[in-house]
């Protein structure tokens, strides 16, 4: 399963810049729910040539640890790693894959904690300021708003008043390239893409436009 990628000894800080880089390129997370390792490379290649540089396959896909391992060895300039991460075992088993990010659909300090130790970008789910402060206390380094359908750009603007200023605070759920300014405008400093970008049985030229598409409404409001 292409090695045990710095289970002993790995330096997260180099991960943590490979975010806020990748942040500052194209604040875009490509969420490839369902994604088969067969078809890691095609949909890989056709997403970094649109520019994302985030690229989250979770675990409730089929057989995540070996899509996860091939875009890791395929796209080093990616920051590649896995959602639905509930326990610490999973960020483990993430962490021996080769990944380099947890998602999470929820807070959990155990799972937090451990990816930092691992030396991963942590990235929980949050709803509330109690989570966020909890999540930030932990050691998250950005906040994933989910799901967004529960809240609203203006939720965003309340709760980035009051957390620590930099905060990175990505909205994930029903987010497409039709419904990006409102978010953006509320401070959101990126957007996690699911099924408007990536949906199972997608090929690549499906996900080639889909891509297109959402770029270029990114790119149209900054």
């Amino acid at each position: 399963m292409g090695g045990s990628v710095g289970l002993a000894g790995r330096d997260g800080r180099f991960e943590v810049n490979k975010f806020q880089e990748a942040m500052r390129a194209l604040p875009l997370v490509a969420i490839l729910r369902g994604l088969k390792p067969t078809e890691a490379l095609d949909i890989g290649v056709v997403l970094v040539e649109a520019g994302f540089r985030i690229i989250e396959v979770p675990l409730n896909s089929p057989q995540p640890l070996e899509s996860i391992t091939i875009l890791r060895q395929q796209f080093p300039q990616a920051l590649v790693g896995a959602g639905t991460v509930l326990t610490a075992q999973e960020a483990r088993d993430v962490a021996a894959a080769g990944g380099e990010l947890i998602v999470a659909p929820n807070f959990s300090r155990e799972v937090v904690v451990e990816t930092v130790r691992l030396g991963m970008v942590s990235l929980p789910g949050i709803m509330t300021p109690t989570e966020a402060f909890a999540a930030l206390g932990a050691g998250a380094h950005g906040l994933k708003l989910f799901p967004a359908e529960l809240a609203s750009p203006a939720v965003v603007k309340a709760m980035l008043a009051v957390l620590p200023k930099g905060t990175p605070l990505v909205p994930v759920g029903g987010i497409g390239a039709n419904n990006l300014q409102g978010w953006h405008a509320a401070g959101a400093a990126g957007f996690g893409l699911g099924s408007s970008l990536y949906k199972p049985g997608d090929d690549a030229a499906a996900v080639r436009a889909k891509a297109a598409a959402i770029v270029a409404a990114w790119q149209a409001l900054t």
